[in-house]
C-alpha cells in the first residue's frame, strides 16, 4: 500500500547490533487483558513488530500470512502489531479495537494514533515487519508482502541461537483472548435482495453469508460452517454479492481469493474463479477461471453481460465471464493511485465497491476516498492497447483527488470529499449512494448536478447498500446490523472537513535524487535469474511533472532520478519486486518466493533535503 539495490551475497545484516527503540502508543494496547508491556518485559523472546493500519489491503495480506508462523513458534515468538493509522477514523480507538475482532488478530496490539513508533523505527510504507532479537536488537525489516518464509527461516536461526547463548526464554506469550460478543451479525460486509423478497448477507468476521428476512433481522438461515476455510461449504471473509442472470448468488470469498456461487433454491455452494492462492506479479492475467490465481476480490457486480470484480488485492478491476469460464483483467495496471483515461492504463487503489447503472458502472475506490466509474469510450476516444477484456472502456473519476486527500465535504465535486468508501448503490434517479465508510455517513452524487450531498450521518462504518422499495437498507459493518433508513428529500446538512494523511513529507534536495531499494536474500537463497532479471522497479509520481527523468520500469533496483525544476512537492511511486530461490545446486526444484512492495513517498522540495532516498524491501537499511 502507498502509504531497493540487491544486495550480494555477504555476512548476514542481521548481525548487525542495533538496539530496538522504545514501544509508544498514545491509545495504549489491546489483546493483553489490559496490560502494557516494554521491550524489557519481552526481553529473552523474538519479537515481530507487525507495522499495519487497518484500511490497507496488503496489511490484511500479512496478517493471513503471518498466521502459520505464530501458531508454530508460539512458545518462542511475539507478534505485537503496531497500529499506524493513514485515515483520521483510523486513528479512534474504538475503530482500531473494531478492527482488531473483525480481522480476528490474534497476538497483542498497540494503538499508535500519532505515529511515534511508526517514527522511532524510520518506517516508510504499510505493511513494514520489524524482527527484534531475544537480547533487544533489530535484526531486519522488510517492507510489503511475500517476507513470512524469510521470516520463519530467521527466526529458526534465532532460536538455535540463543538457546545455545541462554537468552531464549520460552513460554506462553502476553496475548489475552477478548470476550466474545453474542449478535446475529459480526462486521458484516455486504447485502443483496434477494428475488423473494428476502436479504442476503456477507457475515465477513463469522465466514458465512447469512440469509434474513424482509425485516432485515430475522435470521431465516445461514450459509457455510462459519469455520475460515476453502471446502466445499465454507468462506474466509466473504464481502461482495450480486444476482446472476440464472438466479444464483456469487460471492466475492474475499480471503480465499476466489469467487464462489451460492444456489438460494438449492444451497449448493460451487467455486467458479480462483485457485485459492493469491495473484503475484508475473502470474497469469487470463484464462480458464479455475486456472488463474486471483487477489482478494472485494466486490462483485453484473454489468455488460459478465461479473465485473473489484480486485482490491492488486488495484484492479477483473472479469469473469460465466459463459466461457474465463477470468481477464479489464481495468488497471496494478500501480495504485489515482489516474484515469483508457481502461488499461488507469490506476485504482483498492476498489471495495462496485453498482451497475445502465451505462455506468459505479466504483467506490477506497484508498483514494474516490468515487470512479467505467463507460464505454466515445467516438474519437482512444480506449486501450491490444486486445485486453478492457478495450473498448475508459476510467473516470467523479469525487476525489487522490491517495492523501480525504474528508467530509459536501458540494460540487470537484471540491467535494469523502474519507475511505466501501460501498455504492444505484439510485431511481440515476444519482448514486456512496457508504462513505470512515465518515460513517450516507453520501449522494448526482451526475446531473455535478454535487455531492450526505443524506444521513450516525452510522457507523457502512460499508455497502442495498435498495428495498422506497427504503435503502444499509450495512452497518461496526453496529453488527442492517438498518432501514427512508430516502430523504433533502440533505443533512454538515460542518465541512478536510485532512492529509499524518505521515510526514520527506524533504529532498532539487535535482538530481539517487533511488536505492535494498534488498537482501533470506539466508540459504539466492535472487532467481534462470529466466532472466529476478528484479523489478517501477517508478512514477503525482503530478507526473515533479519527475523531469528516471521515471519508468527497469530490472535494476538502484536508480538516478531528477526532480524537475518548479515543482516544489509531490508524492514519489515506487512499486518493486524481487524473487529469491532456495541456494542448493543439488536441489532441481528450487522453492522460489516473491517479495513486493509499493510506497508512496510525499516529498518535499527543499535545498536542505536529500539527495538519496533509500527503501528497504527487505533487510536492514543504513
Amino acid at each position: 500500500m502507498t502509504d531497493a539495490t540487491s544486495a550480494p551475497a555477504s555476512p548476514p545484516s542481521r548481525r548487525a547490533r542495533v538496539r530496538a527503540p522504545e514501544l509508544i502508543g498514545k491509545g495504549g494496547w489491546l489483546n493483553t487483558g489490559e496490560m502494557s508491556y516494554t521491550l524489557a518485559d519481552l526481553r529473552g523472546r523474538i519479537v515481530i513488530l507487525d507495522f499495519w493500519t487497518f484500511c490497507c489491503i496488503n496489511c490484511l495480506h500479512v496478517l493471513d500470512e503471518l498466521r502459520e508462523l505464530e501458531e508454530k513458534h508460539r512458545d518462542t515468538v511475539v507478534i505485537i502489531g503496531v497500529h499506524s493509522p493513514k485515515f483520521v477514523h483510523e486513528a479512534e480507538h474504538q475503530s482500531v479495537v473494531d478492527a482488531v475482532e473483525r480481522y480476528e488478530v490474534h497476538h497483542p496490539v498497540l494503538d499508535d494514533p500519532e505515529l511515534a513508533t511508526w517514527k522511532q523505527y524510520a518506517v516508510r510504507a504499510w505493511p513494514t515487519l520489524v524482527v527484534i532479537d531475544p537480547e533487544g536488537y533489530v535484526v531486519a525489516q522488510h517492507a510489503g508482502e511475500g517476507h513470512a518464509h524469510a521470516i520463519e527461516k530467521l527466526v529458526e536461526e534465532l532460536e538455535t541461537e540463543h538457546a545455545a547463548k541462554g537468552t531464549l526464554r520460552r513460554g506462553d506469550g502476553p496475548y489475552v483472548p477478548p470476550e466474545p460478543v453474542a449478535t446475529d451479525l459480526r462486521f458484516p460486509g455486504k447485502a443483496l435482495a434477494l428475488p423473494g423478497g428476502h436479504l442476503l448477507v456477507s457475515d465477513s468476521t463469522r465466514h458465512q453469508l447469512v440469509e434474513l428476512d424482509a425485516d432485515g433481522e430475522t435470521v431465516v438461515r445461514r450459509i457455510g460452517t462459519g469455520v475460515r476455510g476453502f471446502g466445499p461449504d465454507s468462506f474466509s471473509e466473504p464481502q461482495g454479492l450480486a444476482l446472476l442472470p440464472d438466479g444464483t448468488v456469487i460471492v466475492a470469498d474475499t480471503v480465499n481469493h476466489a469467487l464462489r456461487t451460492y444456489d438460494p433454491v438449492s444451497g449448493a455452494i460451487e467455486t467458479v474463479a480462483g485457485t485459492g492462492r493469491q495473484w503475484w506479479q508475473g502470474s497469469p492475467t487470463e484464462g480458464p477461471a479455475l486456472e488463474v490465481d486471483l487477489s482478494s476480490p472485494w466486490d462483485v457486480a453484473w454489468w455488460a453481460d459478465r461479473v465485473w470484480i473489484a480486485m482490491a488485492g492488486v488495484h484492479q478491476l477483473w472479469t469473469y465471464d460465466p459463459a466461457t469460464g474465463t477470468v481477464g483483467v479489464a481495468a488497471g495496471t496494478t500501480n495504485e493511485g489515482l489516474v484515469d483515461g483508457p481502461a488499461a492504463e488507469a490506476w485504482f487503489a483498492q476498489p471495495s465497491g462496485l453498482a451497475a447503472a445502465g451505462d455506468r458502472l459505479w466504483i467506490a475506490d477506497s484508498e483514494t476516498s474516490a468515487l470512479r466509474y467505467v463507460e464505454r469510450a466515445g467516438e474519437g476516444e482512444r480506449a486501450g492497447e491490444g486486445e485486453g477484456e478492457g478495450d473498448g472502456f475508459v476510467i473516470r473519476t467523479a469525487v476525489g483527488a487522490g491517495l492523501f486527500d480525504f474528508g467530509h465535504r459536501d458540494g460540487a465535486a470537484g471540491q467535494a470529499l469523502l474519507q475511505h468508501p466501501l460501498g455504492v448503490t444505484a439510485l431511481p434517479d440515476g444519482s448514486v449512494a456512496v457508504s462513505d465508510t470512515y465518515n460513517h455517513a450516507l453520501r449522494r452524487y448526482d451526475p446531473a448536478a455535478g454535487e455531492v450531498t450526505t443524506l444521513a450521518t450516525d452510522l457507523r462504518e457502512p460499508s455497502g447498500a442495498v435498495l428495498v422499495g422506497e427504503d435503502i437498507v444499509v450495512v452497518e459493518s461496526a453496529r453488527h446490523r442492517l438498518t432501514r433508513l427512508r430516502l430523504p428529500d433533502e440533505a443533512v446538512d454538515v460542518e465541512a472537513v478536510a485532512h492529509r494523511t499524518q505521515r510526514a513529507a520527506t524533504e529532498v534536495a532539487p535535482g538530481a535524487l539517487t533511488l536505492d531499494v535494498v534488498f537482501t536474500a533470506p539466508t540459504g537463497q539466492k535472487l532467481d535469474t534462470r529466466y532472466g532479471p529476478s528484479t523489478r522497479l517501477l517508478v512514477s509520481a503525482t503530478p507526473p511533472e515533479l519527475l523531469a527523468e528516471g521515471g519508468g520500469a527497469g530490472t535494476d533496483l538502484h536508480r538516478e532520478l531528477v526532480l524537475a525544476d518548479g515543482v516544489t512537492e509531490g508524492v514519489l511511486h515506487v512499486s518493486a519486486m524481487a524473487a529469491s530461490c532456495d541456494d542448493d545446486p543439488a536441489n532441481e526444484y528450487p522453492a522460489c518466493h516473491v517479495h513486493q512492495q509499493d510506497w508512496g513517498v510525499p516529498v518535499r522540495v527543499d535545498d536542505t533535503g536529500t539527495s538519496r532516498l533509500t527503501l528497504v524491501l527487505a533487510g536492514l537499511g543504513a
